[in-house]
């Protein structure tokens, strides 16, 4: 049995590379702190609550009180209103309840930690497998759920942490129908929360997208907006092989990237937390995270939402999967960081060649790492 260490305040498995040093918390089964090591350097993406190693507030769901890195969500969103009699909390059991550890095993160049969940709301089984490897800077995650029935919303929450240096990263990603703002208030001012965007804009590029005053913003560049909170939702192009999510650091000089299969996970619904939070626990010091999370949902809302007909199901964006209690689903997501060259700005392109993932920018410049192509299987047909 792994032994586990209180990390960030949270008893947590550790599981490490040469390359990758990462932590999975008991509770939540959140992955973070994270450390990549690239060209000598040590780089921590992944954002981690300030509020981690306060005393926890009663009453406070775990997934706030551990909140951190990425962590696995079934059914994603708030999940308020209950579907067909199933209360979920936010983000599901799999970001709240205490996972068990079934094994850590390094076996030649590969690590990995395995975990599982017995979900109780709707029973079945959630099995997280995290694999790094020797030579690599990526993180090979693999969410198997089985013994489930009907419809379901999921998806990966991964968070990244920017300086603080107004405009510092550069957001892109693979091609996308069409984004949206939320269509509905998120954040309100009688509530001590404050939001940015239009509801319900839709746009084309995330340079240009309406704020609630009228004028643009560009959705790309952050940290922007400071104290305000806003989501919005990419629909992917599902017939690409093969989706990703970049954020570029020119200064810094490291790309942190994702991938995932966009017939698996259509959506991708952004984050913008900027201190617009003014309630507890987040009392306005949450800033320059951006929420990069890649799943199969109706915005943020949960299963019953996600579950009936809505605009982005009705327009061919399916928001649920349905689960077989004789058919096991894989999730397979890939993250990794990357050094870049000078005058490397925003990644414009990502693509899988041989045993590398190759990155490519609007400049023309290259950057690539090794990948496990065995390990990369169900990301792409």
């Amino acid at each position: 049995m792994a032994q586990l260490k209180t990390i960030l305040g949270q008893p947590s498995w550790p599981l490490a590379s040469h390359q990758v040093q990462a932590y999975v918390t008991q509770t939540g089964g959140q992955l973070g702190p994270v450390t990549f090591r690239i060209g000598g350097r040590s780089i921590s993406p992944l954002s981690v609550a300030p509020w981690a190693t306060e005393p926890r507030t009663p009453g406070l769901p775990p997934i706030l009180q551990v909140l951190r890195g990425d962590f696995f969500c079934l059914p994603f969103g708030g999940n308020t209103t209950p579907y067909r009699g199933e209360q979920h909390p936010v983000h599901g059991e799999t970001a709240n309840a205490r996972w068990r550890h079934v094994a850590t095993t390094h076996e030649q160049e590969r690590h990995s930690l395995h975990l599982r969940l017995q979900t109780k709301i709707r029973p079945g089984q959630v099995d997280k497998r995290i694999t790094l490897v020797d030579g690599q800077a990526g993180i090979y995650q693999r969410h198997t759920i089985t013994g489930m029935t009907g419809p379901m919303n999921l998806g990966h929450h991964a968070m990244v942490k920017y300086p603080d240096q107004e405009g510092c990263g550069v957001l892109s990603t693979s091609r996308f129908l069409y984004g949206q703002v939320f269509p509905a208030v998120f954040e309100s001012p009688a509530n001590k929360g404050y939001s940015a965007l239009l509801p319900g804009a839709r746009f084309a590029t995330l340079r240009e997208v309406p704020l609630a005053t009228g004028h643009m913003t560009d959705l790309s560049r952050y940290p922007a907006r400071r104290g305000f909170e806003d989501l919005a939702i990419l629909v992917a192009d599902t017939t690409l092989p093969l989706a990703w999510s970049a954020v570029t650091f020119p200064g810094e000089r490291y790309v942190w990237f994702s991938l995932k299969n966009p017939r698996v996970l259509p959506q991708t619904v952004l984050w913008f937390s900027n201190g617009g939070r003014y309630y507890h626990p987040w009392n306005g010091r949450h800033t320059n995270v951006l929420g990069v999370e890649e799943g199969c949902s109706y915005f943020h809302l949960g299963l019953a939402e996600a579950a009936r007909r809505n605009p982005l199901s009705a327009g061919g964006s399916p928001t649920v999967t349905k689960l077989h209690p004789g058919k096991p689903l894989d999730i397979s997501y890939f993250m990794g960081v990357v050094a870049i060259p000078p005058r490397f700005d925003r990644v414009a392109d990502i693509s899988l060649a041989q045993n590398h993932v190759v990155l490519r920018a609007a400049s023309g410049k290259k950057a690539q790492m090794a990948i496990d192509p065995e390990l990369l299987a169900g990301l792409s047909v």
